[in-house]
């Protein structure tokens, strides 16, 4: 197994934080009261995992892209490549803080307030491609750093009408800010999920159908193209990346789960321009990023991101060694599926003497995500897109119905 982050940056809220309606005369408190989180509810605690991220980025050559602060060997082609695919094998902490509790919202005229919830997370994104192995290692580059928050919306009955929903709001030091959002209800299946493939093929902004652009970088047999790593060879060897990977990053998330027992599936997919009825949200960048005013010669302009969230039930069957009651608690790490994936380790307290080993069933949350970002570039629109498999950084307890 890699091993994952062990500093996990994360939002604390001062003891005794806590939203709530301000009293109009002052004297006592508002009635207590917390708003539902929904599906909200399975973001507790710290997660890690593993992840590929693909991107492509503008090529803006010498000294800047691929010579600072470190040569890029072999060098990719000098411009007018206007683009570099830049490919990441990576490592991911996501910390949730609690909920915030009630976050009052004022209606006006005939729509009453409404009250919302939700959780402050921070996410963390490493670089561990190493082009000597064609393998990840442990010497992490970090590469995306994201505070923001998840909040459940009520529903409405006047202004608008409108079911509930969720939104994401978070902060990127690239110099962009997302509001995303969802209606709910969200999908539960029973079992694992279907995964659809996704495209990393730019096209003309604003085609519709797109019209698709290739790039020969998308090839990861070519070894003289605006890509890093350039050669690919001995990642192709390991099974870590591949052309199968390129064509569709979720391949990925699909590998992680074979051989997986999941029990239940949450899907939700957020989106900065979500569909109707659901409405708002966006993007919004740094004049850099723009270009110019109108956005119209962009450097990256972000100008839509929308992801897929599936939170699993993942059933596990651990064994548990000969112990004796009053013994310190064991720790048990899951057997992973596939060798290098992410696994959970349970804290394990037997009620009861145990006097030779037996196997019990427990199961653990597993969130697996895929994320799209456009960016506005050079007349084309290029996806950039990642995705990652994360389990509970922290031990499971076993809970004592699994004992019966």
């Amino acid at each position: 197994m890699l091993d994952q982050p062990q500093n996990h940056a994360s939002i604390s809220l001062p003891l005794g934080f806590r939203f709530d309606e301000i009293n109009p005369d002052r004297r006592g408190s508002a009635p207590e009261f917390t708003p539902p989180l929904g599906v909200l509810s399975h973001f507790s605690g710290k997660f890690v995992g593993t992840g590929f991220n693909l991107i492509f980025r503008p090529n803006s050559g010498p000294p800047t892209t691929t010579t600072f602060p470190k040569p890029v060997t072999p060098p990719p082609p000098t411009p007018p490549s206007e683009n570099v695919l830049e490919l990441n094998l990576t490592t991911e902490a996501l910390s949730f803080s609690p909920p915030l509790g009630n976050v009052p919202n004022r209606g006006l005229e005939k729509q009453n307030d409404i009250r919302l919830n939700g959780v402050p997370y921070v996410q963390q994104i490493s670089d561990v491609t190493n082009p000597e192995t064609g393998k990840a290692d442990a010497h992490e580059v970090a590469i995306h750093f994201e505070p923001g928050l998840w909040m459940h919306v009520p529903a409405t009955t006047t202004t608008p009408v409108l079911g509930a929903s969720l939104a994401r709001m978070a902060s990127i030091p690239h110099g962009t800010t997302i509001n995303a959002q969802t209606l709910e209800p969200t999908q539960t299946i029973a079992g694992p999920p279907v995964i659809p493939p996704v495209n990393i093929t730019p096209f003309v902004i604003g085609s519709n159908p797109p019209n698709l652009i290739p790039f020969a970088s998308q090839k990861a047999a070519n070894q003289d193209t605006p890509r890093i790593p350039q050669d690919l060879t001995k990642f192709m060897a390991a099974g870590t990346i591949t052309q199968e990977m390129l064509d569709d990053p979720n391949t990925v998330l699909r590998d992680a789960i074979a051989g997986k027992t999941i029990k239940e599936t949450i899907v939700f997919t957020v989106s900065t321009a979500p569909q109707s009825p659901e409405f708002g949200g966006g993007t919004d960048n740094i004049a850099f990023l723009l270009g110019n005013p109108a956005g119209t010669a962009a450097n990256a302009n972000a100008v839509q991101m929308t992801a897929t969230f599936w939170i699993e039930t993942v059933e596990h069957t651990i064994t548990i060694p000969i112990f004796k009651a009053g013994d310190l608690p064991l720790r048990i790490e899951a057997q992973p599926a596939k060798a290098g994936l992410p696994t959970p380790v349970f804290h394990v307290e037997p009620p009861r003497d145990i006097t030779a080993p037996i196997t019990i069933t427990v199961t653990s949350t597993q969130i697996q995500y895929s994320q799209v970002v456009f960016l506005n570039f050079a007349g084309l629109t290029w996806p950039h897109v990642s995705v990652a498999t994360l389990v509970p950084a922290e031990p499971v307890p076993v809970p004592p119905f699994a004992w019966t």
